[in-house]
This record gives structure tokens, sequence and C-alpha cells, in this order.
């Protein structure tokens, strides 16, 4: 590679650039699909060592890619939208508060999180084919036929440190066959004061996967923002814990459950969060980096880690089947 003088790279980057970035950039991991994050409030994607800025204003959060690989939905300015792969196409699909998007493996829907009729956090789904259509309530069971909860005139943006924004962040994840949403919150909030759900769309039932305080438990924390492995085998959410003593306190970290067996087992290092798996091996994570965010690839058996770009909320393209 060309050497590049520290007067010039300075001229490059900018002032207020950061050399771990220029550096991680070209040794950034070839990888086989595209990969969306957030940095400075728009979404970004890359695959290697280019990317490409598809929003402009700020104000965007958590980017999900469709089954196909071909449109992304986001929120923007806490409303849930969609746009092509190439960032053309944005369109809004409703003005009703929304958290977390989350594609249904057909393509035809899109989940999301919103205030539900029982005053808490529910989910809902929206048709992705349909303009002006209405959401339908997924969860809680109960509010399914009620009316909706009116829309609030603003929503409230989480503010604070990094574990006060992730506590009641509603991103939600739809299982690989269509048949389950995992979700914060959940019938498991009136035994609980925090908790993960594994929803059945058909039934409405729900199954507690993660819980804090409450109950017999002598501990508090959070589970939030779940990702699925492409086989539905494996479910990965962020977690933090407070335990009675220090050893059973955990900061920040990635828990990754066996659907199967139940087994749950840490992933990464403290402070990793928001796990998109690559393939059964590998996962993108939000690490911490040179004092801020940074997308990072990690070998889930090796323990592997390389830097991959600057920025957080990444989601990975699926590749075509």
């Amino acid at each position: 590679m060309k050497k590049i003088d520290s007067v010039a790279l300075a001229a490059v980057i900018g002032l207020g650039g950061s050399l771990l970035q220029v550096a991680a950039a070209e040794a950034a991991p070839a990888l086989p699909s595209l990969v969306a994050y957030v940095r400075g409030g728009d979404v970004y994607v890359s695959k290697g060592a280019a990317e490409k800025r598809l929003t402009t204003g700020g104000g965007h959060a958590r980017p999900r890619w469709s089954p196909n690989g071909q449109q992304i939905a986001y929120l923007k300015g806490g409303r849930l939208w969609t746009m092509k792969a190439d960032g053309t196409g944005q369109r809004r699909l409703t003005t009703r508060p929304a958290a977390g998007p989350s594609w249904s493996p057909d393509g035809r829907w899109i989940a999301f999180a919103s205030l539900s009729c029982t005053g808490g956090p529910g989910v809902y789904r929206i048709s992705t084919g349909t303009a002006a259509t209405r959401p339908e309530v997924l969860f809680p069971r109960d509010c399914r036929g009620e009316d909706l909860p009116e829309e609030p005139t603003a929503t409230a943006q989480a503010t604070g440190s990094l574990n006060d924004r992730l506590r009641t962040d509603d991103a939600v994840a739809w299982s690989p066959d269509g048949t389950r949403v995992a979700f914060r919150g959940g019938d498991c909030e009136s035994v609980y004061d925090a908790c993960l759900t594994v929803g059945t769309v058909a039934t409405g039932g729900e199954k507690t996967v993660a819980a804090y305080g409450g109950g017999s438990l002598q501990n508090s924390g959070f589970a939030v923002v779940p990702s699925w492995r492409s086989d539905g085998a494996k479910l990965s959410w962020t977690a933090y814990q407070e335990g009675e003593t220090a050893a059973d306190s955990k900061p920040v970290h990635v828990i990754e459950y066996d659907t199967a067996t139940g087994a749950k087992r840490a992933v990464g290092s403290p402070m990793d969060r928001e796990l998109s798996y690559v393939d059964a091996t590998r996962a993108v994570i939000t690490s911490q980096n040179n004092g801020g965010s940074w997308v990072t690839l990690l070998g889930l058996a090796s323990g592997a880690r390389t830097p991959f770009r600057s920025g957080s909320q990444p989601s990975v393209q699926p590749l075509p089947r």
C-alpha cells in the first residue's frame, strides 16, 4: 500500500477524523453481503473497504434488511420507514411511533413495537405492500381486536447513559420460520421488573426467556435488541445485570440462547451489544473501540475480533437462497 504522510492523511479525513477509522477501513474484512449500520444518526452500508451513505439529516436508527436483501426498514424521527438497498424510494409506513422493526420471512409484513391497549409496549405488524394500511396487533394477545391507542403527539427519545438508552429499547425480532417474535416485556412484566419474551404469532402465547427482579430474582437489569440466527436455532440479545454481589453483576454484554435446549452463554466481551449473525460461526456486533462505538466482526467460537466500521446497530443483509 502506498505510504501517506500524516499531514496528507489529516487533509483527507479532516481535523475531526480518526486515524483508526481510516486504518480499519483499509483493513476491513470482506464480508459475503452488506452490513447496514448507523453513524451520526444516518444509515450506511458496507461489506469491505468501501462504504455508502444511504441517508442524510440524522435522526435515523435500527436499520433492518428485508429477507430478499433488496430493502431496509428503519426508524426516522421515531417512525417506521422503508427504502431500497441503495437508499432510494424512501417512504413512511406509519405515523404511529415505532421501535426496532423486523421483517416477516415472506417480506409481506414488518413487526414493530409501539404503545399497546394496556398502556405498556406492544408488538404490531403492518403490511409492506398496501399503502396507508393500519397496523395490526400481535402482542399482547388481549389487545387483538381492540381499538388502537391514540398516537402520541410527540415521541420521547431515550437519553442519558448507554444503559439508560438500551434499557427501554423495544426492538423486536421475527423468527426465520415466521412463527414467533422476540420482544422486550410482555405478560412476564406482571411478575418481573424486566424481561424478554418469545411470542407465538398464531396463538398469542408467550414464553419468558430472560427475566430480572421480581419473583424470587434478587437482581436487576434488562434484556433487549433480540436477533435470530438464520436457522432459528439461536437467539441472541443484549443484556445487563446488577446482582446482590459484585460477582453477580455484569456490564452490558451479549447472550446467545439455544432455542431447543434453553441453554445460555455469553459471547464476545463486556460492553458488546446488538449482535447480528453473518452465519453460524460469525456475527457483527457493536463494541467499544477508541472511545466510541464500532461495528466489529466476531468469531462466535474463537472470540476473534476484527474492527469493521465506526458505527452501531448493525444488520446483515441476507444472502440469496
